[in-house]
């Protein structure tokens, strides 16, 4: 059975920084790409970062250049730091995993759903 559990979520002030931590269980896969979504109330899911087997990264616009995704293989985490977090980056946040070959933009853009799912953590940034 596959499960993520994610990490490291709270309350930030504007410009104020944090790192979310995705542990994995059970996700075996040489090939894979994992993603990180979030979810603000009244707010579609939109993606926000994805790292692959390669280490190729991609991120959405609204966080490019504030936001850096990262694996550690060996401990089956990945991670998502936030830098110059602004209050529109309050969500609920999710980290995600697929092993099939996805494009990066497809599975940010939602079009093709990663397949495994945690249950999400707060993200509030206050001004």
């Amino acid at each position: 059975e596959v499960r993520l559990v994610e990490s490291g979520g709270g309350s930030v002030q504007s410009g104020g920084s944090l790192r979310l931590s995705c542990l994995t269980s059970g996700f075996t896969y040489s090939s894979y790409r994992l993603a990180w979504f979030r979810q603000a109330p009244g707010q579609e899911r939109e993606g926000v970062a994805v790292i692959d087997e390669y280490g190729d990264t991609t991120y959405a616009d609204p966080v490019q250049g504030r936001f850096t995704v990262s694996q550690d293989s060996a401990a089956s985490t990945f991670d998502l730091q936030m830098s110059d977090l602004k209050t529109e980056d309050t969500a609920r946040y999710y980290c995600a995993a697929d092993w099939r070959p996805v494009e990066h933009k497809d599975l940010l853009l939602g079009i093709v759903p990663p397949i495994y799912w945690g249950q999400g953590i707060q993200v509030t940034v206050s001004s």
